[in-house]
């Protein structure tokens, strides 16, 4: 049977969460996983694999369980040791962060789109009293 080959971090994500309930599930990752998971998969380019992590530990679902969890997982979903107060923290910030961010993004394309209609009001009322004023002065 030959090797998987990934061309994007998607790819290798789909593998790893069907291989994984770690992954699947969104569990705190044992830190040093990279390396299992470079040694499992030779074949992958780091930088992509690299970049694959980066994706998945950067989840809403896997900060929102980090932020939670009190222990870290290796492949197997074993325990492997503790989840400190300091990566709890991390996570939560990141989660407010975002958050706050995406809420930014709302409001400004909610303004946006006001500001479009208003204008689109301001020319309809001003084409109104264009022709209201051509009616009342134009020639008869």
């Amino acid at each position: 049977m030959t090797a998987p080959v990934f061309s994007t971090p998607r790819e290798v994500l789909a593998e790893l969460a069907e291989k994984f309930a770690v992954f699947r599930d969104h569990l705190p990752l044992a830190i040093g996983i990279s390396q299992q998971l470079a040694g499992l998969y030779p074949q992958v380019e780091a930088k992509l694999l690299k970049t694959a992590l980066f994706r998945h530990t950067n989840s809403v679902r896997y900060l929102k369980n980090m932020e939670k969890a009190t222990q870290r997982h290796d492949l197997e979903g074993q325990a492997t040791g503790e989840v400190t107060e300091e990566h709890r923290q991390h996570a939560a910030t990141l989660l407010k962060e975002r958050f706050k961010k995406q809420a930014e993004q709302r409001r400004a394309e909610a303004a946006a789109k006001k500001a479009e209609e208003d204008a689109k009001q301001a020319e309809a009322q001003r084409a109104a009293k264009l022709t209201a004023l051509a009616e009342k002065f134009g020639r008869k």
